[in-house]
């Protein structure tokens, strides 16, 4: 599957935890079903959104092979592979595609700053080791690393199957210059909520966002109403939307998401420490914004 066949809304999941704080695997495959059924174009388990960073290795497969399994090739999965080393990003990403995923999606993550090389040998050293494409994930504000334009497209010329690119700057111009410096050929995701509707009309691929959890049926009528040219109605559904699209992004992705499937629903857990579950306060706004939506 190449990048270009991944397209749309890209669902993130959470990782359920029970009250043991451990998995909770019937939660994860309730919760993928959801957004499957809710229409969204692909799934996309263990990033920022599913706590990949606070799973052990043990659990980080088990949560890698539950979803490809659950998703069962009814939409392409991309599974988020990032780890401290190159090692193990390798090891995690030979694994997504042993799995059956269709795609990793790999964000440089390391306790020193890495240069410009060491970047792009961590990506070499990953699409070496793997038949299936790469999704780039430029995301400072997590990673502490920001890919220039420049570095991305040395990154997509020296490996081959680094064939698509999701940025999470916030920065417009970023996804502009990535269409010009590619002639429009190389597929760019949107990852930052409150760009959404800038990024479609930029020409962006798709739009990753753990927003379908909980407002599938508006991000999904979004991203259409922008592909068919109905700007003025795309306008208006990103405008009612962005109250909720700013205040999960804000209040942290597995905190207000999880509460949000709480409040709909389904019990997934609270996060993993030292991140913590919505106060009561945000819980009754939330529940207020989704009221208002639903």
């Amino acid at each position: 599957m190449s990048g270009h066949a991944i397209h749309g809304i890209i669902g993130y999941t959470i990782t359920p935890f029970g009250t043991d704080d451990g998995l909770d695997l019937n939660a994860l495959a309730r919760s993928i079903d959801r957004l499957i059924d809710d229409g969204v174009h692909a799934i996309a388990p263990l990033g920022s959104t599913g706590e990949g960073a606070y799973l052990n290795e043990d659990e980080w497969q088990q949560v890698a092979k539950s979803s490809v399994d659950q998703v069962d090739k009814r939409v392409p999965t991309i599974v988020s592979v990032s780890d401290l080393t190159t090692a193990g990003t390798v090891r995690r990403a030979r694994s997504a595609e042993a799995l059956g995923a269709d795609a990793v999606m790999v964000l440089p993550v390391s306790y020193w700053k890495l240069q410009t090389d060491e970047i792009v040998g961590h990506y070499r050293a990953v699409g070496d080791a793997i038949g299936i494409p790469i999704m780039l994930y430029n995301n400072p504000g997590t990673s502490g690393i920001d890919m220039s334009v420049d570095l991305i497209m040395r990154i997509v010329d020296a490996v081959d199957n680094v064939t698509m690119v999701k940025e999470s700057t916030g920065d417009i111009q970023r996804m502009h210059q990535l269409y010009l410096r590619s002639q429009g050929k190389l597929p760019f995701y949107n990852g930052s909520n409150p760009m959404a509707l800038e990024a479609f009309v930029a020409g962006a691929t798709g739009w990753c966002t753990a927003a379908p959890n909980l407002i599938p049926a508006l991000n999904r009528q979004l991203y259409e109403a922008v592909r068919d040219g109905r700007l003025a109605e795309a306008q208006s559904l990103f405008y009612r939307q962005l109250p909720l699209l700013d205040f999960i992004l804000k209040g942290g992705l597995p905190t207000t998401i999880k509460a949000g499937l709480g409040l709909t629903g389904l019990s997934v857990g609270a996060p993993r420490l030292p991140v913590l579950p919505l106060d009561d306060a945000g819980r009754d706004y939330l529940g207020g914004l989704l009221k208002e939506l639903r």
